[in-house]
């Protein structure tokens, strides 16, 4: 039985307008033929602490923006709750992210169609990555240059960035000039989501250049539930305030709220472990065991160094110079606010038996965490170091049956004997490569974990204290086979074992890719956007992978 004040009706109704919504806003309304429309409960995107680059500590730090989401105390970090931002934004994460632009390594993809996610393989979804970039001096044969994703490759100038960007080949890594294109592994360049100095997000790319379609509209509010007839999604129903409001679906209803939001919202629809949704009192329409669970994410630690000479960014970090930065970004979107400050990136093999890089740099010409917190009052760089890949899973659950309420997440962190190995490789390798030469005029001793911390146990300690998320989790509604009981959708997003209903996020991955998410979350959406309306998908490219 539908309840609640129908106020609109369209073929396809997306829940969320972030990383995956807006690409689907666009691509599903291109035509004309289908009307579509987005609920997204989060307001505007306009703000400065949004749209400068530079800002990007502020708004996963701020309620307006951000879910405001935290795991479960984390049993193999002595009961730590670790920040799991999303974006509560039009644009979703792409709008309070890091602005880094990273694929993923092709191999990656090849696991993911070995996995049982048909026909997404690294030559297969190549095609959608070039369908959505538009990068400038990148080689057009395996990189776009005409997608609604403007991408920039910055110009590294800082000499903090050179001189790391030597030591590690010193150190006796590659270069690489492109980490999206035929080499990921090596340091390069790190890609960024800015255009003309603002934040690319996907609500400035894909949705507001055509929110003046007839046939496209965005309406707010909370999602409270997927609407049934039967086994047939026909609807969703959200609270506007304290009013109960519904969309109407022609076609299909599909789910683009996020890893948490949307495994929450298929059991606040009755789709999950049986057990879970009845000890709620939630109507079972589906006992699928795989809903919220497979949730995977990187982590990392920073290696922070004292700074010789005081070049770097601390010097803008007093009221005085941000307040000019921030006056001359508003005025030209130039300076100091017009970049992420991640320059470098690095791809590495930590594991000498990996077949492809398993570990992940960004290096800053600062020593500051993500919430904007400086450890002491000295000049300081630092890089961010963890493994792309781990085997531990954690699970996304309904803490109540109110759809206000926070879901229960628990990433279990750490719970892999090869994850600790992993990052004594990775902390070890930093202080190689900030020993070389290159760096050595640079360096005036290392502030975090300090040189005192040497032992595997001392490693551990520090991991285990200072360790924390990079903010790519996915994987809650699994990609796979109809037959995988542990599945929640199919090779073309649908939710097996109903209709007219899909998930389209970082949710469905089946393993986390090698690097950022906001790519791969991106191309999925490109890619489904072809399945759901019945477009024959590109063609493979045999050269990449």
């Amino acid at each position: 039985m539908i309840e609640g004040k129908e106020v609109a009706a369209a073929d396809y109704v997306i829940v969320g307008a972030g990383s995956a919504g807006c690409v689907l806003a666009n691509r599903l309304s291109a035509t004309g033929a289908h009307d579509v429309a987005v609920l997204e409960y989060g307001g505007s995107d306009m703000g400065p602490f949004i749209q400068m680059p530079a800002a990007l500590s502020y708004p996963m730090n701020m309620k307006r923006y951000d879910w405001g989401y935290q795991s479960e105390p984390e049993p193999h970090l002595g009961g730590r709750r670790l920040a799991a931002p999303r974006g509560k934004v039009l644009g979703g994460s792409s709008s309070i992210n890091g602005l880094v632009y990273i694929r993923g390594n092709p191999k990656d993809f090849d696991a993911w169609e070995a996995s049982g996610a048909e026909g997404w393989s690294g030559r297969h979804v190549q095609p959608y990555f070039r369908r959505l970039e538009n990068v400038e001096g990148a080689d057009p044969d395996i990189r776009g240059t005409a997608g609604p994703m403007r991408i920039t490759r910055p110009d590294q100038a800082h000499p903090l960035d050179q001189a790391f960007m030597a030591s590690a080949v010193e150190a006796g890594f590659s270069r690489t000039s492109d980490c999206n294109g035929r080499q990921q592994e090596g340091f390069g360049p790190m890609e960024q989501t800015i255009w003309n100095g603002r934040r690319w997000s996907t609500a400035n790319a894909y949705l507001k250049p055509v929110l003046g379609r007839e046939n496209l509209s965005v309406y707010r509010g909370l999602a409270t539930r997927v609407l049934w007839e039967g086994d047939r999604a026909v609807g969703v129903e959200f609270l506007r305030g304290k009013t109960r409001q519904v969309i109407r679906a022609r076609k299909e209803v599909i789910l683009s709220s996020s890893v948490f939001n949307s495994a929450k919202l298929l059991m606040l629809s009755g789709i999950g472990a049986k057990s879970d949704l009845e000890a709620l009192g939630i109507d079972v329409l589906r006992d699928r065991k795989g809903v919220g669970k497979n949730l995977q994410d990187h982590l990392e630690v920073y290696l922070q160094m004292r700074c010789t000479r005081p070049i770097t960014l601390r010097k803008y970090m007093n009221p005085v110079s941000k307040g000019l930065a921030g006056a001359q970004w508003l005025l030209t979107k130039t300076g100091i606010g017009a970049s992420n400050h991640f320059e470098t990136a690095g791809f590495v093999r930590v594991n000498p038996d990996a077949d492809y890089p398993d570990a992940q740099y960004h290096f800053l010409p600062a020593a500051i965490r993500y919430d904007g917190s400086q450890p002491e009052s000295d000049h300081g760089f630092q890089a961010h170091i963890g493994p792309g890949r781990t085997t531990a899973r954690g699970e996304v659950k309904l803490a109540s049956a109110d759809p206000a309420a926070p879901p229960f997440i628990r990433f279990n962190y750490m719970s892999r004997k090869a994850d600790w190995e992993s990052f004594r490789a990775c902390v070890r390798l930093t202080r190689e490569i900030f020993s070389q030469p290159a760096l050595r005029e640079f360096s005036a001793g290392e502030i975090s974990p300090g040189l005192d911390c040497r032992s595997d146990e001392d490693i551990d300690a520090f991991v285990r204290r200072e360790v924390e998320s990079a903010y790519h989790p996915c994987g809650t509604c699994r990609m796979g086979r109809p037959d995988d009981p542990d599945a929640v959708v199919d090779s073309e997003c649908r939710v097996i074992g109903v209709e007219g209903l899909r998930v389209v996020d970082s949710s469905v991955f089946p393993n986390i890719t090698n690097g950022n998410i906001n790519a791969p979350t991106m191309m999925v959406a490109e890619k489904a956007a072809d399945h759901i309306l019945g477009n024959k998908a590109l063609d493979p490219d045999p050269a990449y992978g």
